[in-house]
């Protein structure tokens, strides 16, 4: 198939509307067979619960065009196992894995034009949530949901692309203990957005939230997990109740481990122990592996390179 003709080296993270997305609705108990669609507009009540509750979750994949030209996702039975953890915290109906998988297939296949080509630095990303759709104006979960799956096409997503990022430790909390930051719900990103602008109203590319206990301990950024190498080439990543489990992550560390034999680390990262490491990292779906240039602990000026 010819492709759309984009500037695919010059594009942001940002939306494109594509041609097709898939849409499957929750109703009487049941998922309907669901239906790929041209409409890229959302219609509800005024009082859906998802715009009064926020009762909503979702996930981010990738998809690439691979050397050979074939079209290829990443992982995608991880996204449809965490959107399934996602929806039981939320109250919420699961969606299928098997079907979850379909979907995606579906979309890319019905939207490979956007795909773009190898070499380009750009990818397919797939968007996969669902929402609360009746009204509800009582505290309570919806009894309507709707399963949608949209794609845009992709570039880097930090600005200036793959270079070394400067962080602050932030003053607010990404996640409470007990809370929801284990899952990818709507609502860890919505109180993480006055976080990150402030952010950048500082200068600093992202925030890195600390353990809501203690803030003694590293959790994660707004929106991807902590890798760090220590000076004797050990990987280390924070492990905690309230981050979210990154499935890049997780392959990071596989690969790690069984193909360049490193020894690795999964526990609670100290603060104090940053200044001691060779090396730090980003990685998430967006993110991919984003190096970390400087952190910055502003409440007492001390900055760890």
């Amino acid at each position: 198939m010819e492709k759309k003709n984009i500037d695919w080296g010059n594009l942001g993270f940002a939306y494109m509307e594509t041609d097709k997305r898939f849409v499957s609705n929750f109703k009487g108990g049941a998922w309907d067979e669901g239906a790929l669609i041209s409409d890229a507009n959302v219609t509800m009540s005024e009082c859906a619960c998802v715009l009064q509750y926020a009762q909503t979750c979702f996930e981010g994949l990738k998809a690439y065009t691979t050397e050979d030209g074939h079209i290829v996702t990443f992982r995608p039975d991880l996204n449809a196992e965490r959107m399934e953890a996602s929806a039981k915290r939320l109250e919420m109906p699961v969606f299928p894995k098997e079907r979850f998988i379909d979907a995606v297939v579906q979309v890319v296949a019905a939207n490979e034009a956007y795909v773009p080509p190898f070499g380009s630095g750009a990818t397919l990303y797939l968007r996969p949530y669902m929402y609360g759709k009746n009204a509800v104006i009582g505290v309570k979960p919806a009894d309507e949901f709707e399963f949608r799956v949209f794609c845009t096409p992709v570039g880097p997503y930090f600005k200036g692309g793959v270079k070394p990022l400067t962080i602050r430790v932030s003053d607010f909390d990404r996640a409470a203990p007990n809370g929801t930051g284990h899952i990818k719900a709507g609502l860890n990103y919505a109180m993480s957005l006055y976080a990150i602008m402030s952010a950048h109203r500082e200068g600093f590319d992202e925030n890195m939230y600390l353990d809501p206990k203690t803030r003694t301990k590293v959790e994660e950024t707004g929106g991807a997990n902590f890798l760090f190498v220590t000076k004797d080439n050990k990987v280390v990543t924070p492990k905690s109740g309230s981050i979210l489990p990154s499935i890049t992550r997780r392959s990071l560390v596989h690969v790690a481990k069984e193909y360049l034999g490193l020894e690795v680390e999964e526990r609670e990262v100290f603060f104090d122990e940053v200044k001691d490491f060779a090396e730090c990292g980003l990685c998430g779906t967006a993110a991919v592996i984003s190096p970390v240039g400087k952190i910055v602990d502003h409440e007492i000026g001390r900055a760890h390179v």
